[in-house]
Formats: C-alpha cells, structure tokens, sequence
C-alpha cells in the first residue's frame, strides 16, 4: 500500500500561481501511474495531469494544458503540480492519487483522466482562485 499527502492549497487572485505537493510513503518501490485530480462541490472528480513513474513529461486535461505542469521527484518520493495563471474555474479540492494497474503507456492516455483507475487517494489540499 502507499499513503498519500497532499500539501500547498490556498487562496490565489486570478491570474496568480500556487505549488502543490504530494508526499508518498509506504510501498513506493514500485512504479505507479500518479496524478492530480479536482474536484468542486456538487461535481464528479475530475482528472487535471498524470505521470508515469520515472517520466520526464505529463498527459494533461486540455483546459490546464499550457498552465499545469506535473512533475515527480523519485528521491523524495514527491509528486507536484506548478498551477500558473491561475483561473477562477481551477478553484477546487485538488487530490493525489496513485494507480497500480496503469501501463505507461496507459498512464498517457485521456483515459487515465478518470478516476476509477486509481486505487491509492490523498485527503486532497483546498485551493481557491478569487480576486
């Protein structure tokens, strides 16, 4: 199992920038497809990015394609998402997840945007866009 943690919400004007983190711990000596999701009051999940262990790149949801950026850091077993420009509509819950059953092929692909592919969930981290 792995346990997930994320870290680095809060409340940003439009326009503004925020770094979220995920912590990893447990059996993290394996490969996983990782990846952030959102999700507002009232909505489903949504997929934003996700990166296969070990990647240099991410595959990205087309409305934060440009302004997201995923990345990984194995040594820390850490996985983050730089969000610039930030919009009011990014406003959300945002959630670490980790997928055991994901190729990586798999992992680069529209369909690991949804959620039922992923078996590990972090609490998810507050963030809030508004002026």
């Amino acid at each position: 199992q792995v346990q997930l943690v994320e870290s680095g919400g809060g409340s940003v004007q439009p326009g503004g920038s925020l770094r979220l983190s995920c912590a990893a711990s447990g059996n993290t000596d394996r490969d996983y497809c990782m990846a952030w999701f959102r999700q507002v009051s009232g909505k489903e999940r949504e997929g934003v990015a996700t990166i296969y262990t070990g990647a240099p790149d991410g595959y990205y949801r087309s409305s934060v394609k440009d302004r997201f950026t995923i990345s990984q850091d194995h040594a820390t077993k850490s996985l983050y998402l730089q969000m610039n420009n930030l919009e009011s509509e990014d406003t959300a819950v945002y959630y670490c997840a980790a997928s055991t059953t994901r190729t990586l092929y798999q992992c680069f692909t529209a369909s690991s945007l949804f959620d039922d592919v992923y078996n590990y969930w972090g609490r998810g981290t507050q963030v809030t866009v508004s002026s």
